[in-house]
């Protein structure tokens, strides 16, 4: 029996209102003029809007705009050597990446470039085998077909070698990608990237099907002669809903154009009228209606935001690139048959809780590693490496571990190098990084200890054989220890607000969405609640995530963490604690209520407070200061023997690693059926535990 604390990284608290100065008079101005509660009017102040003009104008959108695509260094080219693909019948290929950006991507520009009549196939690596990027492999195979033009889409910015591969075979590249660049690009006829150094583009932050839509856009106004807005209008129209679906899922910026674009693909795939049959289709799948799923939750209007984009679409699409190809995602957006199309949604479907477990799996088997190693506790960044893991999976894997940590963290897998592993073996990795490490620049760093590597700030993939692991290690926590601050990292959590009980309702859940699309630069509201106390905790999908039941003044609310068990969390029925979270609205056998999304939960200021002081009091005490009966500190017979019987239940019902705080709850609550209620609480508990230890009756 283990009594262990997980190390975890630090998190601090930042409320944004509570950094700035408030004028009062220009909320309820916000609010009378809009019609909007209180809590929206402070959202909208917060972003921007000291005006009633201003707030009305950021809701509607009235001051984004969108830029002009001539302006995307070479996007003339790009366009001259597409129009002379078409105009003398080459075969075009369009060469994209695995992920959702890649996949809509690819389907845009394929879906385009047919409805112009070009002869145009497409090609997707595949993560397993093909690895990230473009390959010689591919290049090669495509030139066998008869291509002669290679557009990528959402990659190729560092693809040097394998372009000039492709001009020795007479194949050209015109690259699309929004990646960010070396110095040295790749010899292509045109290389459109804003974040090229020589590209005077004015935002940046295009995902890489928002460059394809910039490019479509260029060359609609080349070949039809109509002015750029009527052009533009067209193609939205016709690709929006593919643009917002990979921007989200991307995590670009929901700003500027972006903004406007995401905006218009929402409307176009909430509109019955707009979807395309393979969107439709999974959709329907996803909700549970294609699957047989009875009741009122299938058949209502459904309102799609940023949110069940990011959260419920993309992993679907993710998925079939991640365990087995992305070509059936783009199959699906681009098949015009019905039951096709119903047939591959629900393999997505099927294949994304495939996703979940190996997910799950690997996460398990990365935190043994963790825990049993440690000198992790001394490193900046996490690397791992394993025989076994889904090269597909760990990049997901990589996020929640350095969400729970607070530390980049970057896998490598060698899953398929064989039965008998050689230091010559080639692992495919993948990397997160926090605010303060480019994992790019990083990677950039240790350049000579990989074979392979691309990405962004903090995302990232790589290729390093397996004698080089440890020297890569070594060099990634060298360079991160010399950005980083000293004393570990600090996770920031930030929330633009505090707010009330009162204020926590059903009105605010459904006004905070005028402020959609969300996303970075317009993010999700986050509010604070504080000193609300627990009344239920609830295990969810066998213990994957966690719903409470908490009450303050009188209101209970219902609030779910996902991701998240209870023996992560270490809260418990009784804690006074206090939330972050946004306000959701559950809707569910058409029943609509309030949910609080969880983003996390702490003990309160008053509870840490006391906890602090036990902890003092029992060093006090095991230091051998004296104390006399009556401070009842020391426990009696029946306290070890309530706790020895709390460690034997346990350990039989298979559990092996208690918290403190869980041992004081269990204890409370009765160590087990029948028994009777014991509250011996801390100092007495870490006095029982430190004799059990001497006894090597568990270990700490």
């Amino acid at each position: 029996m283990q009594n262990k604390k997980t190390r975890s990284g630090r998190k601090q608290w930042i409320v944004r209102e509570n950094a700035t100065s408030v004028d009062r008079s220009s909320i309820e101005a916000i609010a009378s003029h809009l019609g909007v509660c209180d809590v929206v009017a402070r959202l909208l102040y917060s972003r921007g809007c000291s005006t009633p003009e201003e707030a009305e104008n950021f809701i509607r959108m009235k001051s984004e705009m969108l830029h002009d695509p001539a302006i995307l260094t070479d996007s003339g080219k790009a366009v001259d050597r597409i129009r002379a693909a078409l105009d003398a019948g080459e075969k075009i290929a369009v060469y994209g990446d695995y992920d959702v950006d890649g996949v809509t991507a690819v389907c845009t520009l394929y879906l385009y470039l047919k409805s112009k009549g070009a002869d145009v196939t497409y090609y997707i690596p595949n993560r397993s085998s093909d690895g990230y990027g473009v390959s010689e492999q591919a290049v090669s195979m495509l030139a066998e077909q008869g291509v002669t033009l290679i557009i990528t889409v959402d990659t190729g910015v560092t693809a040097n070698e394998e372009v000039e591969f492709a001009r020795s075979l007479g194949v050209d590249f015109v690259i699309t990608d929004h990646h960010e660049c070396r110095s040295d690009l790749p010899n292509a006829i045109a290389v459109v990237n804003p974040h090229r150094a020589d590209c005077p583009y004015p935002f940046k932050d295009l995902a890489g099907v928002g460059v394809v839509f910039k490019l479509i856009c260029a060359y609609e106004a080349a070949v039809s002669g109509d002015p750029m807005l009527d052009c533009v209008r067209r193609i939205c129209d016709g690709y929006a809903d593919l643009v917002a679906i990979g921007t989200i899922a991307d995590v670009m910026p929901i700003r500027d154009e972006n903004k406007l674009i995401v905006s218009r693909g929402l409307k176009l795939i909430e509109a019955a009228s707009g979807r395309r049959i393979g969107l439709a289709a999974l959709i329907e799948a996803a909700s549970g209606k294609a699957d047989g799923t009875q009741g009122t939750r299938a058949k209502r209007a459904l309102k799609i935001t940023s949110g069940y984009i990011g959260y419920t679409i993309a992993p679907r699409i993710n998925a079939a690139g991640r365990i087995r190809s992305a070509s059936i995602a783009v199959e699906l957006f681009l098949t015009e048959d019905p039951a096709r199309a119903t047939e591959l949604a629900e393999e997505l479907c099927k294949t994304n809780r495939e996703r979940q477990d190996e997910e799950n799996n690997i996460m398990r088997c990365a935190y043994e590693k963790i825990e049993a190693n440690e000198s992790f506790a001394d490193d900046a960044v996490i690397v791992l490496e394993d025989d076994g893991w889904n090269h597909g999976v760990i990049g997901i894997v990589a996020s929640r571990i350095t969400e729970h940590y607070g530390k980049p963290t970057l896998l490598v897998s060698f899953d398929g190098n064989g039965a008998e592993s050689s230091p010559d073996d080639v692992g495919k990795g993948s990397g997160r990084s926090i605010k303060g490490m480019n994992l790019v620049d990083a990677l950039c760093h240790c350049s000579d200890s990989l074979i392979k590597f691309g990405g962004h700030e903090l995302a990232a993939g790589l290729s390093v054989k397996r004698d080089m692991v440890e020297e890569f290690r070594r060099k990634i926590n060298e360079y991160a220890k010399s950005v980083l601050p000293e004393g570990g990292v600090v996770t920031v959590l930030e929330a633009d607000c505090e707010i009330s009980p009162q204020d926590t309702d059903m009105r605010l859940a459904e006004e905070i969405r005028f402020l959609e699309p969300y996303g970075v630069g317009n993010p999700l509201p986050i509010f604070v609640m504080r000193g609300c106390r627990i009344v239920e905790c609830i295990s969810l999908s066998a213990g994957k995530h966690t719903k409470f039941m908490v009450t303050k003044d009188g209101i209970v609310f219902s609030a779910v963490y996902f991701s998240h068990s209870i023996a992560d969390l270490d809260m418990y029925t009784g804690d006074t604690v206090d939330l972050m979270f946004s306000a959701d609205i559950n809707e569910y056998n058409g029943r609509r209520s309030l949910q609080l999304v969880l983003k996390d939960i702490r003990l309160s200021s008053i509870e840490n407070g006391d906890h602090d002081a036990e902890v003092e009091l029992f060093e006090r005490v095991w230091s051998g200061e004296s104390f006399g009966e009556e401070d009842n500190i020391m426990p009696n017979r029946n306290d070890f023997a309530a706790v020895y019987n709390l460690v034997r239940h346990s350990v039989r019902m298979g559990y092996d690693t208690l918290s403190h705080r869980a041992i004081l709850s269990k204890l409370r609550e009765g160590p087990d059926s029948g028994s009777r209620s014991v509250d011996v609480g801390y100092v007495k508990l870490k006095i029982i535990i430190r004799v059990f230890q001497e006894l090597n009756l568990l270990g700490i």
